[in-house]
């Protein structure tokens, strides 16, 4: 059996890996809201509550993308559930790839400035890493054309400014705090990485744009 039979369509889209991907990806993402939970609080006490919808990054993805897993195993029938199944491959692709590699960065310049990494900061590098190299592997079973990278860039380019406009970015490590211009910057550039990045994925992939 050849290597990339793992990342086939046949592995990777039998309805047994679906459900794992699925499931995974569902606890993850309850596993990430409650890992949000204290700045979130936070957020609704100090912050106008609207803004709280933007604190957490990571898990809104990785919902994104359980949504679409599960669009995959049962195909919308209306036109309605249709357009709104491509929102969510769209915006899990885009949200995945930004967050996964975002984290991972994050984790990695707080230890070069002396944060010291414990084992939930080597498993938070993992799941990221993971959902990033996930969204990657999926946008070639995903149905969304180019057309529907545009609501998901403009979603997460509001997500950027709302949180470095209104300061409900991420919290990160103390050694970041002095560097908050630098960390907006790349959150921007990363995020216009992301969006090239999946309308090249889909231009490599040759899907018609709808």
């Amino acid at each position: 059996m050849s290597i990339s039979f793992f990342w086939s369509r046949a592995f990777l889209t039998n309805r047994f890996m679906l459900w794992l991907f699925f499931w995974c990806n569902l606890v993850g993402t309850i596993y990430g809201y409650m890992w949000y939970g204290e700045q979130m609080e936070y957020t609704i006490a100090n912050y106008a509550i609207w803004q709280v919808i933007f604190v957490p990054d990571s898990p809104t993805a990785s919902l994104f993308f359980t949504i679409a897993i599960l669009f995959l195993l049962y195909p919308p029938k209306s036109q309605a559930l249709k357009g709104f199944s491509l929102l969510m491959e769209s915006l899990a692709v885009v949200t995945s790839v930004k967050y996964g590699i975002w984290a991972v960065s994050i984790i990695f310049a707080g230890a070069a400035q002396g944060d010291h990494l414990v084992w939930q900061d080597w498993m938070l590098v993992a799941s990221h890493l993971t959902m990033a190299i996930e969204a990657l592997l999926f946008v070639r079973f995903f149905r969304f054309g180019a057309i529907m990278v545009i609501p998901a860039a403009a979603w997460t380019f509001l997500n950027d400014i709302v949180d470095y406009t209104y300061g409900v970015y991420p919290w990160l490590p103390d050694e970041l705090r002095d560097d908050i211009l630098n960390v907006q910057n790349f959150t921007l550039g990363l995020t216009a990485f992301s969006v090239l990045l999946a309308w090249l994925v889909l231009r490599m992939t040759k899907r018609k744009t709808i």
